[in-house]
């Protein structure tokens, strides 16, 4: 017999026999995976953050799941980043038993962990990946808290060409999932809106020496560059730019849009640089401004990314639990592809495939120290 079994058992037993049976707390495990070193560290800790948050918000409710009292504990693991390690971590997960998972943070970890996952018919939400072929393979265990990369490099390609009036554009991706992904639907949108593509060019998400990329890039004269790949290599970029004397626009996805970028590109920013964030700006999440001073005051810095939906992916996942009656990931998954909830950023409801519908991207512009929102796009 269960332990929730028997737990009902000896209240029923109890009631009859007038007396009182304290079941101890169930404890349900959440998993949470992220780089959490490497040099996407600040952002995989961010989301970190942004789960812990939440389990400590739902303990602090002493909720009661099938009866029982439950306590939410939090499994995070590293996969710095790497999808080899993703899958090895992926598998640690299921084996402890976890009820669901919030993650991975990028689209090269997501799709091949998504599918460790799926054998065992576990819940996994990310947060941040946004390669399309995520929610294309067919998996019902698989959700996407963000509006994915054909819709963001349609926004970038489109705000290049019609926003900033750029008729030729460089693309410059870090030949990850996500990077290369998000370029080629660049390179689509951009031509799509009559303007024209004069070079392709990659490194790795690794790369910290631009020099030869950006010299290729300069002698084709763009008007503007798109960059699609971490903070710490679009720092390094346009540092380089600048030394090359390169005055063309820029434009990074998501994965760059960060203060960590701001800190690290230092007098090399300037306002013709913009970046597009897969989400809602923090004034137009409904529980935004008290979530972000909330974050802050609790772990001493401020957000970067995604932790709100990060924290948003816990409570929708706790929330099937709750309309289902059970953490069995067996039993609630049916009620989380159903859930509608107004979460921290905002309406939460996926689509048949698993993506968040109405999904929203922001672009953003440099100016006095900071990302300012230009625009929202849905």
């Amino acid at each position: 017999m269960k332990a929730t079994q028997l737990c009902r058992a000896l209240i029923a037993v109890s009631i009859g026999a007038s007396a009182s049976v304290a079941c101890a707390d169930m404890k349900v495990k959440i998993g949470q995976v992220s780089p959490l070193t490497g040099e996407l560290a600040h952002i995989g800790k961010d989301d970190e953050n942004g789960v812990l948050l939440a389990i400590e918000d739902l303990n602090s409710k002493k909720l009661v799941i099938g009866g029982q009292p439950v306590t939410f504990e939090l499994d995070s693991q590293d996969d710095a980043a790497d999808p080899k390690t993703a899958v090895t971590v992926a598998q640690k997960l299921i084996d402890d038993r976890v009820a669901g998972v919030v993650g991975h943070a990028n689209s090269g970890t997501s799709i091949p962990a998504s599918r460790i996952y799926a054998s065992a018919a576990i819940p996994m939400i990310t947060e941040s990946a946004t390669n399309p072929l995520l929610t294309q393979q067919g998996l019902k265990s698989v959700f996407r808290m963000v509006a994915n990369d054909a819709r963001q490099g349609s926004v970038i390609g489109n705000y290049l060409v019609r926003g900033l009036k750029a008729t030729k554009v460089a693309i410059v991706d870090d030949r990850t999932a996500y990077g290369q992904g998000l370029a080629d639907e660049i390179e689509k949108a951009v031509k799509s809106a009559g303007g024209t593509v004069v070079e392709r060019e990659f490194g790795t998400d690794k790369t910290t020496n631009w020099m030869a990329v950006l010299t290729t890039i300069k002698n084709r004269r763009p008007d503007a560059i798109a960059f699609t790949g971490g903070d710490t290599q679009a720092a390094a970029f346009v540092q380089q730019m600048r030394r090359l004397g390169m005055t063309a626009k820029f434009i990074a996805g998501d994965e760059a849009c960060t203060p960590q970028f701001i800190k690290l590109g230092g007098s090399s920013m300037t306002t013709d640089m913009y970046c597009t964030l897969a989400g809602v700006p923090p004034s137009q999440m409904p529980q935004g401004p008290a979530f972000f001073k909330r974050f802050e005051e609790r772990f001493k810095t401020p957000v970067q990314l995604y932790a709100p939906y990060a924290y948003d992916a816990v409570m929708t996942m706790v929330a099937a639990m709750q309309a289902a009656n059970s953490t069995d990931p067996k039993i609630y998954l049916p009620k989380l592809r159903a859930v509608k909830l107004d979460g921290v950023t905002g309406p939460i409801q996926f689509d048949e495939a698993g993506d968040i519908r109405n999904g929203a991207i922001t672009v953003r512009q440099f100016g006095s120290n900071a990302w300012n929102d230009k625009s929202v796009v849905r």
